[in-house]
């Protein structure tokens, strides 16, 4: 009997055509998306590549014309240079003071003030919230001269106390952003320890605060974010140089003449000031995000 011989069939061009609609039906939503993104990630990149490129580069690579993207020869010794044309560690001790306070305080003030806007109903309450919103609206330098004459009156001028002491009695849009976590806990859990006979500071430390450790987390992100970078406040109210912080020291580079603002010191001394903070957002941005993006879903 003979047997019978059948072509090989060849591949299907239904699987072809399946990856050909799924790449064109998706290029739009998933594919473009990305590449835009990745695109704009570049963008934000390259000022922190820029500095830190220039950061290694010695002197002759600065008068080089055109510019080089990344130094001949790298120069690790600016970064020790850097440090020793200011006092860079005291005033990096005055800012991790400033800093450590200014969270402290964020993290006391904020959540109560704004468990009293969100878990406590008591009349006019919401009023008073638009009230305190508000003054996210009203610029800081409208009240620098009211502020420094009260801080005069106190004696605090040439302190920390105006930079950490007003961190101690809440922000109004870390209240909002707290409060906004708090709304979205049931009712019904504060009702029921009420029943058991907690009192409010019971409730809010012992079954509001664990369940928002990531709106907590982020406000005492944005307070020490705001505390390291902070140049008008203590320009404002720190007159002694020895109580100085990291983001007035690099001013001195433009009063020594011996360096002549030699810009590979000052990107030098620059990237070990922003270095912390870049740290510190890569290892709590999880966090950070949860505690923006879920405050915002109520």
């Amino acid at each position: 009997m003979a047997k019978v011989l059948t072509a090989p069939v060849a591949a299907p061009a239904t699987e072809y055509a399946k990856r050909r609609s799924w790449l064109s039906r998706n290029f739009r939503s998933l594919i473009l998306p990305r590449i835009f993104l990745v695109a704009m990630s570049f963008v934000f990149i390259l000022p922190f590549y820029w500095m830190f490129a220039t950061a290694l580069k010695t002197n002759a690579d600065l008068s080089a014309y055109p510019p080089s993207f990344w130094p001949t020869d790298a120069r690790w010794s600016n970064f020790h240079d850097a440090v020793n044309v200011f006092p860079f560690w005291r005033f990096l001790r005055n800012t991790m003071i400033i800093t450590i306070l200014s969270i402290i305080g964020s993290a006391i003030s904020n959540p109560i003030v704004a468990y009293g806007f969100s878990r406590i109903n008591w009349p006019g309450r919401d009023k008073v919230f638009f009230l305190v919103l508000a003054t996210v609206f009203v610029p800081f330098p409208v009240l620098i001269i009211a502020l420094f004459d009260i801080f005069a009156r106190l004696g605090w001028i040439n302190t920390f106390w105006p930079l950490v002491v007003p961190l101690f009695f809440g922000n109004a849009f870390w209240i909002f952003l707290m409060r906004q976590f708090f709304m979205q806990i049931s009712q019904e859990v504060s009702d029921a320890a009420r029943l058991d006979g907690a009192n409010e500071f019971q409730i809010l430390f012992k079954i509001i605060m664990p369940q928002s450790l990531p709106a907590l987390s982020a406000v005492c992100l944005f307070a020490g974010l705001h505390a390291w970078n902070d140049f008008l406040g203590p320009m404002i109210y720190l007159q002694d140089e020895s109580k100085y912080t990291l983001a007035i020291g690099l001013t001195f580079f433009e009063s020594q003449s011996t360096y002549d603002i030699q810009f590979n010191l000052l990107m030098a001394a620059s990237a070990l000031v922003v270095l912390p903070v870049v740290v510190a957002f890569l290892l709590f941005q999880r966090v950070f995000v949860e505690g923006v993006t879920l405050g915002s879903l109520k």
